[in-house]
C-alpha cells in the first residue's frame, strides 16, 4: 500500500475545511495509508523582505526535517508543472511502479516554499495560476489524490 503524506504548514481554523478534509481522507482509506503533518506557521505579519526569507527558512528547516529521505517529494507552488488529472494518476503510478513506497506532498505557507524545499522535490506541482487560502489548496489537493487513485484502479468518479 503507498503511503501518502501531505505535509503542511499551519492548521485548519475552520470546521467545514477539516470535514472536507476529513471526507477525503475517509474515502482514501481502501487505497493509500494517509498522513497529515502539519508544521507550524512563522509569525510575519507586516513583515520585511528579509523577515519574509528567515520565516521561509524556518518553516523550510522544519519541512525538511519532517521528509523521509527516500520518500517521492512534490512541491505544490505556482511555478510548477501544471498537470491534468490523469496526468497527477499517471505520476502516482509511475512512483509506484519505481518502487518508491512514499509520496510527500508539500504545501508551503503565506510566503510560499523555500528554496531549499523546491529543490529537495522531485516535482514542482501547480494546481492552478490562481492563488488559493492554503486551507482550500489542501481539501483541493485531497480531492485530486483521491481523483488519481480513483483513475488508477478504474473507478467510476472521474466520469
Amino acid at each position: 500500500m503507498l503511503n501518502i503524506d501531505i505535509i503542511c504548514v499551519g492548521g485548519l481554523k475552520e470546521q467545514y475545511w477539516r470535514d472536507a478534509c476529513n471526507e477525503y481522507c475517509k474515502r482514501l482509506t481502501p487505497w493509500v495509508k494517509l498522513r497529515i503533518v502539519e508544521i507550524s506557521e512563522e509569525r510575519s505579519a507586516n513583515a520585511s523582505e528579509s523577515m519574509i526569507k528567515a520565516v521561509l527558512e524556518a518553516e523550510g528547516e522544519r519541512i525538511l526535517a519532517a521528509l523521509p529521505e527516500q520518500a517521492f517529494a512534490i512541491a505544490l507552488c505556482i511555478e510548477g508543472t501544471k498537470l491534468t488529472s490523469e496526468k497527477l494518476a499517471a505520476k502516482i503510478s509511475e512512483i509506484m511502479l519505481s518502487g518508491r513506497s512514499s509520496v510527500e506532498f508539500i504545501i508551503g505557507g503565506s510566503h510560499g516554499l523555500s528554496k531549499p524545499v523546491k529543490n529537495r522535490a522531485q516535482l514542482c506541482f501547480s494546481m492552478s495560476d490562481l492563488t488559493f487560502p492554503h486551507q482550500l489548496a489542501r481539501v483541493m489537493l485531497l480531492e485530486q489524490i483521491y481523483r488519481a487513485m480513483s483513475i488508477n484502479m478504474g473507478g467510476k468518479y472521474h466520469k
